[in-house]
């Protein structure tokens, strides 16, 4: 499903029927707020976002999707005007995957959402594999030794990361903000519980995630 926010309609309906005669699922929204409506219904697979709207502006919108848990990962392309840079800088900074410069072909728009789905694809379908422990984005499974191992989103968030990045050492400050969205006021313990909490979910694997004294947390490899 990929859904098209965009205020102008007739640019509008001509992404649905190109987007649409590519076999793709599409609905297309005029404003943020029946955007954020829809969204609380389904998530799509990809979003091609306008950044001039008649009530939120597109880099808010994307900003709000990057801060959610639930949406940060679904890819994002912003279409931005012929000539503003500092949108395509700020879009670009917010976390959108790819922009176009209007006024862009049905061509071009095709080959860049194709092109996006199968990069996204390709990274969340990549298992992540240290020690005994295999970690699965796109499925969202975490396995020791072949057996699934139940844990929760934010156990699963924060062994992602740090298996994403083997032997870099995360401060609880740098975890707080990139998994909870939190700034850490020297007696947050939200961390520390979770990774204890982590590391007896994956029982003997567990001792894969270190305690860096004075510093934070990492994963050996």
């Amino acid at each position: 499903m990929i859904y098209c926010v965009e205020d102008d309609t007739d640019i509008r309906e001509i992404e649905i029927y190109t987007l649409r005669s590519l076999n793709f699922e599409v609905e297309g929204f005029s404003d943020g707020t029946s955007f954020f409506a829809a969204m609380e219904k389904n998530h799509p697979d990809l979003i091609l976002l306008d950044v001039m709207l008649p009530d939120i502006n597109g880099v808010e919108i994307l900003k709000r999707l990057r801060r959610d848990p639930r949406t940060k990962k679904i890819p994002v392309i912003m279409a931005t005007a012929r000539g503003a840079e500092y949108e395509r800088i700020g879009a670009l900074d917010q976390g959108a995957d790819d922009y176009l410069t209007k006024p862009f072909s049905m061509m071009e728009m095709a080959a860049r959402v194709k092109a996006v789905l199968r990069r996204t694809a390709d990274s969340r379908e990549e298992t992540l594999k240290i020690g005994d422990v295999s970690l699965c984005e796109d499925k969202h499974r975490v396995q020791v030794n072949g057996t699934t191992v139940e844990l929760t989103f934010k156990e699963f968030e924060l062994l992602a990361l740090l298996m994403r990045h083997p032997s870099r050492v995360y401060s609880r400050e740098m975890l707080l903000g990139k998994i909870w969205n939190l700034e850490y006021d020297g007696e947050n313990r939200t961390v520390d519980v979770h990774i204890r909490t982590l590391r007896q979910k994956l029982g003997e694997a567990g001792s894969i995630v270190k305690t860096v004294r004075g510093l934070g947390y990492k994963i050996d490899q």
